[in-house]
């Protein structure tokens, strides 16, 4: 009898611990006969929806973001159907921004324009999309919080959904433009073209048709300087640039246009050059002496026509 004591000791203790755990474990819940139900204080939210919001705002206003998320999700979930859910996803979207996990408040503002269309906030959270977009697009440093951002530039995404957003609306015709900037930033000039052209098209009013235009000349001009030299994308280049000019000859950008008016023109003079001296090399000489005269006709000015002059008058002294 004597051994089984520790034995009973053993039990004695191991069951206190259980006791003890559970006391532990219940501490943690109140029950409410309003309810009838156990709550966990932790878990629960103010009397009504406004009240909660006005926890929520005060706790943002003190920068205590952690706790303040909580309380959002805590809104959100006994009040779904209230002008103040509304509210709260927007405040969200504040505590994302402010913690610089830009990509999450992009995210999180759209949740309120898909899920609460009804919200006064729709155009405020449509001008910081665009905010962000421009964020991205600079470079600047940025953070996730835990999400996976696209593989390039995320203000493509978010741009796109911006013109989605404001249809015809204020920041609808700028965040196309942009559109059009990131992705010929990321030397992608189709997809490039395609977005100036709609600011084109379906902005024609907007401040940004001039700027449009010329970044299409601009998008023709990268495509024909590509290693695969492009004859048809420098003329269209030059001819994007010169109606540019044409339309708008007192637009600062007319300055820039004129320049690549002339740089394009001696791209096109090399290319004649460079086909005459094929000929050349080929023995065909009256073939060479057309294209270089071509040259000297079409592009007096450029350093390419002295050059075509000079070797028509080597093939004519070759002759003799």
């Amino acid at each position: 009898m004597l051994e089984l004591k520790p034995m009973r000791n053993q039990i004695v203790i191991a069951l206190l611990l259980v006791f003890f755990c559970q006391t532990s474990a219940f501490s943690l819940w109140i029950w409410t006969p309003k309810t009838g139900k156990w709550m966990n204080p932790k878990q629960a939210v103010k009397s009504n929806p406004d009240q909660q919001l006005d926890f929520v705002k005060s706790l943002y206003d003190i920068r205590n973001y952690a706790e303040a998320k909580q309380e959002i999700k805590k809104l959100i979930k006994a009040y779904p159907k209230s002008a103040a859910a509304a509210e709260a996803q927007y405040y969200m979207g504040l505590v994302e921004e402010a913690q610089e996990n830009y990509y999450e408040a992009f995210k999180t503002y759209q949740k309120v324009i898909v899920k609460y269309p009804f919200s006064e906030r729709i155009q405020e959270i449509i001008e910081r999309q665009y905010k962000i977009g421009e964020i991205f697009m600079s470079g600047q440093k940025r953070k996730a919080a835990g999400v996976t951002l696209p593989v390039e530039n995320p203000s493509i995404e978010i741009f796109t959904q911006v013109v989605e957003n404001s249809t015809y609306g204020v920041f609808a015709a700028k965040a196309q433009y942009k559109l059009g900037m990131v992705f010929k930033g990321l030397s992608r000039y189709f997809e490039a073209e395609e977005a100036f052209n709609k600011v084109i098209t379906n902005y024609p009013e907007s401040e940004w048709v001039e700027a449009a235009k010329f970044q299409l000349a601009a998008c023709r001009a990268a495509v024909s300087r590509s290693s695969d030299y492009d004859q048809e994308a420098t003329q269209e280049a030059k001819t994007k640039f010169e109606d540019f000019v044409a339309e708008h000859p007192e637009a600062v950008l007319s300055r820039e246009a004129e320049k690549n008016i002339q740089q394009l023109g001696e791209k096109e003079a090399e290319s004649g050059f460079n086909i005459a001296r094929f000929y050349e090399k080929q023995k065909d000489s009256s073939s060479a002496k057309i294209y270089y005269q071509d040259v000297i006709d079409s592009y007096p000015q450029s350093p390419w026509a002295a050059k075509a002059l000079n070797r028509i008058q080597m093939i004519e002294r070759q002759k003799k």
